[in-house]
């Protein structure tokens, strides 16, 4: 949704711990000016009285912005932020609104900024995940030893439970430093060790350092395709390993996009793809229940619990609006009619398709697509060494048979015409 902003531009002023004294004379004076204040309850304490009209966000904040704002489009509108409010705030939201020019952004440190600065470390090479809005659980695909990250925590809970998630990944043994009310006169830094971290909830308004420190024989998870198996709970009904790493790389996600995940089975494709960058989005795809809830249930635990999960894809496209993607993975339900043209039809211009078949009848559909819109088509047979008595044989995985093609394809573009 976006709002035609015709009024004066909307002061947007990052307010720190400090309050009122830690402003500069430029943001002082338009706030001065402002006929009305939008704000937290928290921060529009820490301005002076005056005879602007002061309006507390309400909660939820995003269904009523655009409401808010209109309402008050003849007035002079100043609204308050934590810290930059370009930096996981209410500027950005904003931006997306009404759009940048209708905005003057007045920036103060970020609770990341002030906290690397306490620290020492380098803020440009410190990740930062937002816990804000988000479960914590999506710090998960950052982890990694001797890593250090920040986390913008919630509230006061979570540290916590930040503490406890690390402690059942592997990561027991990381380093928290909780900063409160960073830049303010109630500043105060705290740290632990997240398996014997005994903290109380503290200041609703902190930052969690993470010294990251794996556990000795914790599996490594990387952000790369590949993961092992067994970190997939469900009924065995998955993309093995190897065959996946391939597929991921053939879909070759990109930050931002969106992919189709075709007959999710336990969700491996789907979070894949969204864990090799934040921005990443999916939206999986499966026919059964039991399964749905198991790739809920492994995308939460693997950092991305952000994925749709649908039901079976033909239904869904004809009773809902469901965003084009950049990619789809067919994993399953080849032979099912109409099932590769609804999606081809959705696919957008220059957008990959990637799909694997491991029976005759599924293989054939390949062949035959392969024929009409090209692509490239590749068989994969997968050995995993095993024991044998008292010796090691190979046992060799179904092959699988992979199709690529990219929509807009010179061929394709001409049948198209």
């Amino acid at each position: 949704m976006t709002l035609e902003w015709t009024g004066e531009p909307i002061v947007v002023v990052g307010i720190g711990a400090d309050g009122w004294a830690g402003l500069g004379e430029a943001a002082r004076e338009v706030v001065g000016q402002a006929e009305v204040v939008f704000g937290s309850a928290r921060q529009l304490a820490l301005i002076p009285d005056d005879r602007a009209e002061r309006v507390r966000w309400p909660s939820p904040l995003i269904p009523a912005l655009a409401g808010l704002l209109a309402a008050h489009h003849d007035s002079k509108v100043c609204v308050l932020a934590s810290g930059d409010p370009m930096f996981y705030g209410i500027g950005v939201t904003l931006a997306k609104l009404v759009g940048p020019r209708a905005l003057r952004v007045f920036p103060q440190p970020s609770s990341a900024a002030l906290a690397c600065a306490r620290l020492g470390w380098g803020l440009a090479e410190t990740p930062v995940v937002s816990a804000v809005g988000r479960p914590v659980e999506t710090i998960l695909p950052e982890l990694a030893d001797r890593r250090r990250i920040l986390l913008l925590s919630a509230d006061q809970r979570t540290p916590g439970e930040l503490a406890d998630l690390l402690s059942r990944n592997g990561f027991g043994r990381s380093v928290l430093t909780v900063a409160e009310q960073l830049g303010g006169p109630a500043e105060r830094m705290e740290s632990g060790t997240a398996h014997t971290w005994t903290r109380p909830p503290g200041d609703p308004l902190n930052i969690v350092a993470v010294e990251c420190v794996a556990d000795p024989g914790a599996t490594r998870l990387t952000r790369l395709p590949g993961l092992p198996d067994g970190v997939y709970a469900g009924d065995g009904q998955l993309t093995k390993a190897e065959v996946r790493a391939l597929s991921i790389a053939a879909l070759a996600p990109a930050p931002g996009e969106l992919l189709w995940d075709v007959g999710g089975g336990s969700g491996t494709i789907a979070i894949e793809w969204c864990r090799t960058h934040p921005a990443c989005r999916a939206i999986t795809f499966e026919r059964s229940e039991p399964r749905r809830r198991q790739i809920t249930d492994n995308a939460a635990a693997l950092g991305v619990p952000g994925i749709t999960v649908l039901g079976e894809v033909l239904t869904e496209l004809s009773g809902r609006e469901v965003d084009r993607p950049a990619a789809i993975f067919l994993g399953g339900g080849l032979t099912q009619p109409d099932l590769f043209e609804k999606c081809w039809a959705r696919l957008a211009s220059g957008g990959r398709l990637v799909a694997n078949a491991v029976t005759a009848e599924s293989e054939a559909c390949l062949l035959a697509w392969a024929g009409e819109y090209g692509g490239a088509l590749r068989r994969f047979q997968i050995y995993r060494a095993e024991p044998l008595g008292g010796f090691t044989t190979w046992r060799p995985h179904l092959p699988v048979t992979q199709w690529t093609v990219v929509k807009g394809d010179p061929d394709d573009l001409a049948r198209e015409r």
